[in-house]
């Protein structure tokens, strides 16, 4: 049993490595491969710390596919060689594990062969602890490429078809399920190709005909940056959400009502902010702060129901009724931040609530369009 832990331990520790926070801590003046420049910066001295691949400048947000089982979740998330190929990023291919043939410097050959495989971008060995005689030194290890250089973990979800390549950020304010048709681009018809996560694209393939209930699991570290030091800050954090997705419906029908209805969603949110801000405008009042709480107000209730509308995208009567709730969401946020105690405050409390017609009304309008094509 106490084999089977350290072996548990090497795996767990090393890939705590890519969530290294960069910055001044790692003492860069230390460097074991000759010649080696990657640890010092244009004036010839040491440089600070490079943050971890897999947090990289402001924390990105990784995906993973959860099935029923931990068996299940392993296989779903593992790639094939196959896959691999099809890549195009991993040169090194699979690779092997660190632990097996440890490099002896930041830029060795089997430092350079661990950074062009999936084992040493996901086992990353950025970070080295030197023993001498006059203590222990902690530095930059191996750096790996960063997704501007189209190298990224597959959980990562990125979009390469602009001229600079994007990825999806860790946001607090920003809860991961409001991400999920980003995440899911890969299942449009539309052409632009937008955003992709290797992760999720072949695991859902590999689950079409094996699993029938499946999720997405997305989080990640917040982080900031401030005169080379990397930390995080009282404002950021850890975030997480799981969303269940419908195996037996998951498709281009099911994925293009989905875009709509978070779309919708996201103008209810404007709706609920000008709507606030206007109430306390009409009061010469000068605060847009209660404004993008009650807009923060709105997203919170969503999430309350928004597996539900994951569940009824494919049918139009079940979707009409998630969005009156929305609405009434929409209308509660509003009210929690604007009063109507006095006469004035009711005055400005009526002017401005959410009109809301327009978003019950159009869901009517694509419905008769619907059925006139059919």
């Amino acid at each position: 049993m106490a084999h089977r832990t350290r072996v548990y331990r090497k795996p767990l520790t090393v890939s705590l490595m890519g969530f290294g926070l960069g910055g001044k801590k790692t003492d860069n003046s230390m460097v074991l491969t000759p010649g080696y420049t990657g640890k010092t910066n244009d004036k010839g001295k040491p440089a600070t710390g490079k943050p971890g691949p897999s947090v990289g400048f402001y924390g990105f947000m990784h995906n993973f596919l959860i099935g029923q089982s931990v068996p299940e979740t392993l296989w779903l998330n593992l790639l094939t060689v196959e896959q691999l190929q099809q890549l195009h990023i991993y040169s090194g291919g699979l690779g092997i594990v660190p632990w097996e043939i440890m490099p002896i410097g930041e830029a060795c050959d089997t430092a350079k062969s661990l950074q062009t495989s999936l084992a040493g971008r996901l086992l990353p060995l950025s970070r080295f602890c030197l023993l001498t005689e006059t203590g222990l030194h902690y530095s930059e290890g191996i750096a790996h490429q960063g997704y501007k250089e189209s190298m990224i973990d597959p959980s990562v979800s990125v979009d390469f078809s602009g001229k600079d390549p994007k990825v999806i950020w860790v946001d607090p304010e920003k809860r991961p399920w409001r991400f999920l048709t980003a995440l899911l681009g890969f299942l449009s018809q539309t052409g632009n190709p937008g955003f992709d996560c290797y992760q999720l694209r072949f695991g859902l393939l590999r689950a079409r005909s094996k699993v029938e209930r499946l999720g997405i699991w997305s989080g990640g570290l917040r982080v900031r940056n401030n005169a080379g030091e990397q930390y995080v800050s009282g404002t950021d954090d850890f975030v997480e959400s799981l969303i269940m997705l419908p195996q037996q419906i998951l498709g281009t029908l099911w994925f293009a009502n989905l875009q709509l209805e978070m779309t919708e969603l996201d103008q209810l949110s404007k709706i609920v902010y000008s709507a606030t801000l206007n109430y306390f405008e009409n009061q010469n009042m000068k605060n847009k702060a209660p404004a993008g709480l009650a807009s923060n107000q709105f997203w919170q209730l969503c999430e309350r129901k928004f597996q539900d509308l994951v569940y009824v995208c494919d049918d139009f009567n079940k979707t009409k009724a998630q969005r009156k709730i929305f609405a009434r969401f929409a209308n509660q946020a509003y009210d929690c931040f604007c009063a109507k105690d006095t006469a004035r405050q009711l005055d400005a409390w009526a002017k401005n609530r959410p009109n809301l017609g327009k978003y019950l009304k159009d869901q009517t309008k694509t419905e008769e369009k619907r059925l006139q094509h059919e």
